[in-house]
């Protein structure tokens, strides 16, 4: 039993260790989303009771189908840098703008879990964590400053 356990354990770490390294600097971004994700729709079931809310399968596949979606646009990030090299702009980091959306996309699951914790509790949080989200976000919007072409 310890024999398979320890089996396991090898592939759990190997797995990590090879999607780590092939995401490099988005490696973090994309854990801090994916435990963000969980931890928001874990604390929008519990809020729904204090919403008036009833919990329906529905609502929540469509909760499921949002977070694999944001997933999707961290990969459409990726392919947009892939672009960029293969027309020759050189870039400053691996994934610039799949980081860029992973940053903005953590910061929007963070404030929706604190809205969330503010359904459950009231009133009772500190209320410079959404302060301090908001200008998380804010800061990494105002890092792509691009102008739309009409």
């Amino acid at each position: 039993m310890q024999e398979k356990l320890n089996e396991v354990k090898v592939l759990i770490v190997t797995g990590f260790g090879a999607l780590t390294s092939f995401l490099g600097v988005l490696a973090i971004p994309v854990y801090i989303l994916i435990s963000a994700n969980i931890i928001d729709y874990f604390t929008a079931l519990f809020a729904t009771k204090n919403r008036g809310q009833t919990i329906s399968s529905s609502v929540g596949i469509k909760g499921i189908v949002k977070k694999v979606c944001m997933l999707l646009l961290i990969i459409v990030g990726v392919l947009l840098d892939k672009l960029l090299i293969y027309l020759g702009i050189s870039l400053p980091l691996t994934f610039p703008i799949a980081c860029i959306v992973a940053l903005w996309l953590c910061a929007n699951e963070i404030i929706s879990i604190l809205e969330n914790i503010s359904d459950i509790l009231g009133e009772d949080m500190p209320s410079f964590l959404m302060l301090l989200a908001k200008n998380i976000r804010k800061q990494v919007e105002e890092k792509i400053n691009i102008e739309e072409e009409n």
